[in-house]
């Protein structure tokens, strides 16, 4: 038999086949064929079982990881513009209190100085009428001080024309007089 032997097992009969016997040309070895086929089927299925579902799985991860790291980002996108419009809210809720506070300060200071002009006026009110009474008092001493000069005069006056000494009892009594008709004359005019 030659080299191109193939054996075919069907219900128990051998049947061998020689390149001489089945031709000259090419010889198809249906044996081989299926046994070559089954071979890369178990091929396949290990291939399968090692390598081609742990990638399977592996992308699998890997689309649920793009898909979770998608809708991450959508979810970061969305705070992300929560956020911005919280803080343009609280930013003008800032820019609100500051507008109020300026304006308390503004009527607080306001006060505080109508309360300074008022207590400054009080204070020269009180300062003219403590001057006022001052000068009215100064203007009394100064009109006492001038009724006794010129009770005085009138005295060393009199004395001359009177030409006697005159006494402190009789001095005192022309004074009196003197300076009760010179008052009396002077609320007048």
């Amino acid at each position: 038999m030659g080299l191109f032997a193939v054996v075919a097992q069907g219900a128990g009969t051998a049947v061998a086949l020689s390149a001489e016997e089945a031709g000259a040309g090419l010889v198809i070895n249906f044996f081989w064929i299926i046994v070559s086929s089954l071979n890369f089927l178990l091929f396949l299925g290990i291939l399968y079982l090692v390598a081609l579902r742990p990638v399977s799985r592996m992308l699998a991860e890997r689309r649920d990881r793009i898909e979770q790291g998608m809708q991450d980002a959508d979810q970061a996108r969305l705070d992300r513009e929560i956020a911005k419009q919280e803080r343009a809210a609280a930013l003008t809720e800032a820019r609100k209190e500051a507008g109020e506070i300026l304006a308390r300060a503004q009527k607080v200071a306001q006060d505080s100085r109508d309360a300074d002009i008022a207590a400054t006026r009080q204070e020269l009110e009180r300062l003219r009428e403590r001057a006022a009474s001052d000068i009215i008092a100064e203007r009394e001493r100064a009109i006492a001080d001038l009724r006794a000069e010129v009770a005085d005069l009138a005295l060393a006056a009199a004395g001359k024309v009177v030409g006697e000494s005159m006494t402190g009892e009789r001095q005192r009594r022309l004074v009196v007089d003197f300076l009760a008709e010179s008052g009396s004359s002077g609320s007048k005019g």
